[in-house]
């Protein structure tokens, strides 16, 4: 399998620059792409502020954040629980900061009264389960418990969001033993003496400033759906959006619900596999790990197509190598549902798009299944223009070594555009669905 390694040279094209510090590392992905991305694409689809931004696979809310910083009306949709609180919780600068400081002095009250009493809070047996082995010693953990506990005991609202999204960013950055390189792992036990009180407090009065600079920007419109992208017809008014800038997952071996496990227990999002199980049928099919057999997204792709003959090549790639489990004999198919995935995406997003929009999709090549090189980003422009999108260029983001085999990856944006008229009707037997459903709390943004 070809390991993937960062050009050092495009190192700086990710990283998180100092001046995009704010509301963006509230919490935030290792994979996530900066925020300067975002800011050169609204720049090249020339969007003002009457513009709507829509991220169908937001994360943890670069779009969002950006687009609101602009003062751009943004939506998103995202499937995973931890990553749609971050993002919901990230755009709402409408917050009593007065009400923020008074909870933030009583949750700490409580939780010093508690921290050094017994017995030791801890994961239960099912929530051990789906956590990674070892991600958080047992002292961190209580005291990251005993937080839970006194946030819990604070009114709900979006005073309340913030101080969790803060005990989240602080249990897997301050407190646990996880790395990520992209890959999470557990590196050694050394956590056991950090002060988890003083690392969460510091982080929310870093969040209580960030506030205070925003608030001529509060009112901007930004709502984050929590739903699948193949079934983002049912999310969005018809013809509200001007534009798309986004980052789906790649294909590959990556689990990315791993990345953010140790929270999502923690903050009570996931219980047991059943949760999991759930959320995960929500997701692009990109890992063998999410792969069901009642799935059925590869039967949109086109007969003897590239991507069907890629899938093919995998196949016989694996039946040479005599390679024989489970996940391998899969590797054919994630690659073949998470195309067809894309198309069903695309096609479902249509009626929400105004005729002339334009659309970014930050997408990588991979080379995970027996070293079969997927172009993704050619790939997707293929199965765009099959349902009626205009390709307008695929520009190179930066570049990446596979080890294994030393081909240059690379990390591009597929750029488009919906001209307004749907060809895909001939060809492609869904039901897209056209009513007109708005955002969840009834208030659909229109222009």
């Amino acid at each position: 399998m070809a390991s993937p390694v960062t050009d050092t040279s495009d190192l700086r094209l990710n990283k998180l620059q100092q001046g995009d510090r704010a509301f963006h590392d509230w919490y935030r992905f290792v994979l996530s792409y900066p925020p300067h991305l975002v800011r050169d694409y609204i720049e090249k689809f020339g969007l003002g502020g009457d513009a709507v931004l829509l991220d169908p696979f937001c994360g943890t809310g670069t779009t969002l954040v950006e687009a609101k910083q602009q003062g751009i009306a943004a939506v998103g949709v995202e499937a995973t629980p931890m990553s749609h609180f971050a993002s919901s919780t990230k755009v709402q600068w409408s917050v009593d900061r007065d009400l923020l400081a008074a909870m933030q002095t009583r949750v700490l009250t409580r939780a010093v009264e508690r921290v050094e009493q017994a017995p030791q809070l801890g994961f239960t047996p099912e929530q051990m389960a789906i956590t990674l082995k070892n991600a958080i010693s047992p002292q961190p953990l209580h005291r990251c418990l005993v937080l839970k506990q006194a946030i819990t005991a604070e009114p709900d609202g979006p005073e309340r969001n913030v101080l969790n999204l803060a005990l989240a960013t602080v249990a897997v950055q301050d407190a646990s033993n996880l790395k990520f390189g992209p890959e999470v792992g557990i590196r050694r036990r050394k956590r056991d003496t950090v002060d988890v009180l003083a690392a969460w407090q510091t982080k929310v009065e870093q969040m209580r400033a960030d506030l205070v600079l925003a608030q001529d920007r509060a009112l901007v419109a930004t709502h984050c759906h929590r739903g699948d992208a193949r079934q983002i017809s049912a999310l969005l008014a018809p013809q509200s959006i001007d534009a798309v800038i986004t980052s789906p997952p790649y294909p590959n071996e990556k689990d990315y619900t791993r990345t953010t496990r140790l929270e999502s227990v923690l903050l009570g999002f996931l219980n047991h596999k059943q949760d999991l199980r759930h959320f995960k049928q929500e997701l692009i099919r990109s890992n063998t790990r999410n792969v069901y057999k009642v799935d059925d997204d590869d039967r949109l792709l086109v007969h003897d197509s590239p991507i069907t003959q890629l899938a093919q090549a995998i196949e016989a790639k694996r039946i040479a190598l005599n390679k024989t489990s489970g996940f391998e004999r899969l590797y054919h198919r994630v690659t073949s549902l998470y195309f067809g995935g894309m198309k069903r995406h695309l096609a479902q997003l249509q009626p929400a798009l105004k005729p002339g929009a334009q659309l970014a999709y930050v997408v990588g090549d991979q080379a995970s299944f027996f070293q079969v090189m997927i172009r993704t980003g050619a790939l997707l422009a293929e199965v765009a223009t099959e349902v009626g999108y205009e390709v307008e260029g695929i520009d190179l983001f930066r570049t990446r070594i596979a080890t294994a085999t030393g081909e240059q990856l690379r990390e591009e944006v597929v750029v488009l555009t919906w001209p307004g008229v749907p060809r895909y009707q001939q060809h492609f037997p869904v039901d897209v669905g056209t009513r007109s459903i708005g955002m969840s709390n009834g208030q659909a943004v229109q222009r």
